[in-house]
């Protein structure tokens, strides 16, 4: 498994339990092919350094889950949602993974 960390942008009027239900419906996606979300991470609404899409602020949320083949499936949901502006993958180097106690990254 490897692991990765996940940046999603909602728009700032997203509601609280809305991006959760998202963040709930990528878990079963990951969960889905054998991965798994390790930690959820809600920022909040921030302001950001330029517009983006006519907006000038979002509500930020950091996720590190472990998986294989997810990714694709993960990108194409939040593709198509219409209350995320942007979101980013990272896939994390394996002494980073330890590091953060995503343990089961090995490759």
């Amino acid at each position: 498994m490897r692991a990765y960390e996940l940046m999603i942008i909602f728009t700032a009027d997203t509601e609280e339990s809305d991006v959760q239900q998202q963040v709930n419906r990528l878990e079963e996606l990951a969960k889905s092919v054998g991965g798994s979300l390790e930690k959820v991470d809600k920022w909040g609404v921030r302001r950001f350094a330029f517009e983006i899409q006519k907006k000038n602020e979002g509500f930020y949320v950091v996720l590190e889950f472990l998986a294989e083949n997810a990714l694709d499936e993960i990108d194409r949901t939040l593709r198509l949602a219409d209350n995320v502006i942007r979101h980013k993958f990272i896939r994390l180097p394996i002494k980073e993974a330890h590091l953060r106690g995503l343990a089961a990254a090995t490759v």
